[in-house]
């Protein structure tokens, strides 16, 4: 009897499931059961692996599980260009773009590669993955394809082999797929892209090659994330998307839709991508939202990174750009900004007169609230990273003015002044909330960003120069800040006992309550919130002060960045659980919890009319932050929850038109003044839905604990304990 298909895959299974999922010897699992990054004390930097651990052997060992099911093993009846061309991708260098392949050497420029020249092995394997397959209707009954068929003809293309399956079933008068249908080479499934709508091509009757009685097959367990995967149905109707992982016909459709819309946002400067238009509703006034947003392309940024194959040239673009505007004079009225402040946004501007481009760019003056973006500067730390951490591309960071740019950023935040605590002071409106809603002082999406992009400088900085001092500065900072936040922000039903008995008025060193928080003015909504199980790190720590809201921004960055312990990164993801229809809802999800209303409402947010209660900032539900959420979950080792709240937007997010945000204590509605076809809830989805995915990319946006951090913790003084 020949070996069908789903034998083919079940051996591959059981052959895959026994190694590792992700490449790499510095990759391991945390106790929570989530992917590790985990930098090695002795590395001088965790970031790139060495030549060794990149060869194309190695990359080509190991894989995810869910993209073993899909490795047809097609390569033994590939001619060596076509594997060639398979692993390739492009490098972008400072001046041209230049295709690279795994077999070449590493780049000359060895004051980078020194720095780095330990660091953990890239999570991107160039193994063979299929591509998108047509769609089929749930009632066709597919002929199989035996391991004859796929190498009776080593050179022949799959449509031949589809079209075989295709006049079997027509000879038993069975229904075949839908007219519309694309050629799919063996060029193409092996890694070559999909042609566009536009393109022509040729249209046949093709059907994806399952067996007619195959049973469900259940996926064992992943080793990355700790849980049980969905069983996979081999009869339901199912496609590939373009990084070759399994989707649903109606998810497919979704994520096409996404990506076109994705690609229709682009932003030229001189016929280079530079950024995203923030939103492109043409049923509403444009106001700021025809400008590229530095936070707003983040997830972006990285939805072009994940994608496989990568387009990094944006991404490039983007980060040079907004760098040259950093150099800019900034003024505000008559007062000039400290030289490392990175833009809010920026706009393309078209003089037809001159025919020339100009750049129109916003430092805070054009703000709601005239405050300068805090997390600007944060953010494109991060992206740096995710981008050189993607392409390797040693060049861009060891060019003078990307060291000197982190450098200026850093200076803002490193300096010295009059503060008694390591965390960052701040105005309200200085972050993704930039409309007045109480989060001045020393807000925890600010800290958690802070965190991460320390840790990102300290691994990108060259020591030369005055790059050491900044590395020595940075160690300090991250410790104490890890302290403090852990120690201080961190609240669950223990600690929310202990806050409620606290003594007030005590002095000196020995004061339990060292921020003099009277317990009076715990909110009465927290002690029904606060769950027996579960913890979460609250929004604000100042003299006399503890805003107890949730925000979900901090939470998420705080463990992707390993700025909480791994049990306090297992403790928010319970609360998640415990609270689902709190913070999750109906559409996902909530930015804050709970709403401020009433005569709270009236001296927080005077009087704000787009920030009314469980709308907008106050309690309204984003779906761009998916991502964030999704990728917590996965580190935490909690896929399911990532999955549950994708499959909740799906719903409604295309359907109603991508919005911004929407409103209500459960997110049913569309925002009152959310803008549609907003461009970083359409990347927001297509990250969450890539990490899903494949896992792996993870590592693009999350780092490890530091163990050197977690050793030299401050020990809390007699007089502090419970």
């Amino acid at each position: 009897m020949s070996t069908t298909l789903r034998d083919l895959l079940v051996a591959e299974w059981e052959n895959e499931a026994s190694r590792p999922p992700f490449p790499g010897p510095s990759t391991s699992y945390s106790v929570s059961g989530g992917i590790s990054d985990e930098e090695d004390p002795t590395n001088t930097s965790p970031i790139f692996s060495s030549e060794e651990e990149q060869s194309p052997e190695n990359l080509k060992k190991v894989t995810a599980p869910a993209a073993s099911l899909l490795d047809l093993k097609l390569n033994e009846n590939l001619d060596k260009e076509e594997l060639k061309k398979s692993s390739e991708f492009i490098t972008l260098e400072p001046a041209t773009i230049v295709d690279k392949s795994f077999e070449e050497s590493e780049p000359s420029y060895s004051s980078v590669k020194e720095v780095l020249k330990t660091a953990e092995k890239s999570p991107f394997s160039s193994n063979l993955k299929c591509k998108q397959l047509s769609e089929v209707s749930s009632d066709l009954k597919i002929e199989s394809v035996t391991l004859t068929d796929l190498t009776k003809e080593p050179s022949a293309s799959l449509e031949k082999v589809t079209a075989k399956s295709v006049e079997k079933c027509e000879a038993k008068g069975e229904a075949t797929v839908s007219e519309e249908s694309t050629v799919i080479t063996s060029r193409e499934v092996v890694g070559g892209r999909i042609p566009e709508k536009d393109e022509a091509t040729v249209t046949v009757q093709s059907n994806v090659c399952v067996s007619d009685n195959a049973k469900s097959t259940a996926l064992k367990q992943c080793p990355s994330v700790g849980v049980k995967l969905d069983v996979l149905d081999l009869n339901i109707s199912q496609r590939l998307n373009g990084g070759g992982l399994l989707m649903s016909p109606e998810s497919c459709t979704m994520v096409d839709e996404a990506w076109e819309r994705l690609n229709k946002s682009y932003v030229y400067f001189k016929g280079k991508p530079v950024g995203t238009l923030a939103a492109m509703d043409t049923s509403a006034d444009a106001l700021n939202y025809n400008q590229v947003f530095v936070r707003d392309f983040v997830p972006t940024g990285l939805a072009c990174l994940m994608k496989e194959p990568p387009e990094p040239e944006i991404v490039r673009n983007f980060l040079l750009k907004t760098l040259h505007l950093q150099g800019l004079e900034k003024r505000v009225d008559n007062f000039t900004l400290g030289e490392g402040v990175l833009p809010a946004s920026f706009k393309v501007l078209y003089d037809s007169d001159q025919e020339k481009e100009t750049l129109l760019v916003d430092f805070g003056a054009s703000a709601i609230g005239r405050v300068a973006p805090v997390d600007s500067g944060f953010w494109w730390i991060i992206l740096l990273r995710s981008y050189i951490k993607r392409t390797r591309d040693y060049a861009l960071l060891d060019r003078p003015e990307v060291q000197n740019g982190m450098k200026l950023i850093l200076k803002l935040c490193l300096s010295d002044g009059f503060d008694t605590f390591p965390t960052l002071l701040c105005a309200d409106g200085c972050s993704m909330i930039d409309r007045r809603m109480g989060i001045y002082g020393y807000p925890i999406e600010i800290q958690a960003l802070f965190y991460f992009a320390l840790r990102c400088a300290k691994q990108m900085l060259k020591p030369e120069l005055d790059g050491k001092e900044f590395i020595e500065r940075i160690e300090k900072r991250i410790t104490a800040l890890s302290y403090h936040i852990q120690t201080y922000y961190w609240l669950d039903f223990t600690q929310l006992n202990n806050i409620y008995r606290y003594k007030t008025e005590e002095y000196s060193h020995t004061a339990v309550n060292k921020f003099n928080v009277i317990p009076e003015s715990i909110p009465d909504w927290v002690f029904d919130f606060m769950p027996l199980r579960g913890g979460y790190l609250i929004g604000n720590v100042s003299p006399a002060r503890m805003d107890f809201r949730w925000f979900l921004v901090g939470n998420c960055v705080a463990i992707l960045s390993s700025l909480v312990t791994p049990a306090q990164a297992t403790a928010i993801m319970d609360l998640v659980e415990e609270r689902w229809e709190d913070l999750i809802g109906e559409m996902p999800l909530k930015i804050t919890y709970p709403a401020l209303e009433g005569h709270e409402w009236r001296l927080v947010t005077g009087f704000d009319p787009k920030n009314t209660r469980w709308s907008y900032h106050n309690g309204g539900s984003w779906p761009m932050l998916l991502w964030l959420l999704s990728a917590a979950c996965i580190k935490v080792g909690r896929p399911q929850i990532a999955k549950r709240a994708i499959e909740l937007a799906e719903q409604r997010l295309s359907k109603d038109g991508w919005p911004e945000y929407y409103d209500g204590k459960t997110g049913r509605y569309v925002g009152k003044q959310a803008r549609k076809y907003q461009t970083w809830s359409i990347a927001g989805y297509l990250v969450a839905k890539m990490m899903v995915e494949n896992p792996s990319n993870l590592l693009m946006i999350s780092l490890e604990e530091d163990k050197k951090i977690a050793k030299s913790r401050l020990t809390r003084s007699h007089s502090t304990s419970f």
